[in-house]
């Protein structure tokens, strides 16, 4: 058996300029047969919950998904009796980025809780850095 010959490059098959505008080019074609088209969706079954599921293009090939054009993905129709469940493509930006969500928990977690006595308190032990406090009585006044 030959190995199959490379792709040989030409005008003919150069950038497809059919393709619509904010989808990223990729190296990774259709699945379908006879498609030259550009893959922008990935295809998986779940069958144990008879559901097909088209979501963005997956970062890496798997053996049992399918790479489909925005084309084939338009046209996907489900076996009867199973659901096809379609993702967003474009996901949500972030309002912020990661980093600076990180800043703001960690500014959250060394606020003290609200009703609890801040700097008040008596020693009552000590081990190394580590102190024992016992909150401070509070302050009646005794009319005597």
């Amino acid at each position: 058996m030959r190995p199959p010959s490379p792709p040989v490059a030409s005008a003919r098959h150069g950038p497809d300029r059919r393709r619509p505008q904010g989808v990223p080019v990729s190296a990774r074609r259709c699945s379908r047969p006879a498609c030259k088209h550009p893959a922008v969706y990935t295809l998986t079954y779940v069958y144990r919950d008879s559901t097909a599921v088209l979501g963005p293009l997956a970062a890496y090939v798997e053996p049992h998904c399918y790479d489909l054009c925005s084309a084939h993905a338009d046209r996907l129709t489900a076996p009867r009796g199973w659901e096809v469940v379609r993702l967003p493509v474009d996901p949500v930006p972030p309002e912020t980025d990661d980093l600076e969500a990180l800043a703001n928990a960690v500014r959250e977690a060394a606020l003290p809780p609200p009703g609890e006595p801040v700097g008040q308190g008596v020693e009552v032990g000590r081990r190394g850095h580590l102190r024992v406090l016992r909150s401070a009585p509070e302050k009646r006044d005794r009319m005597s």
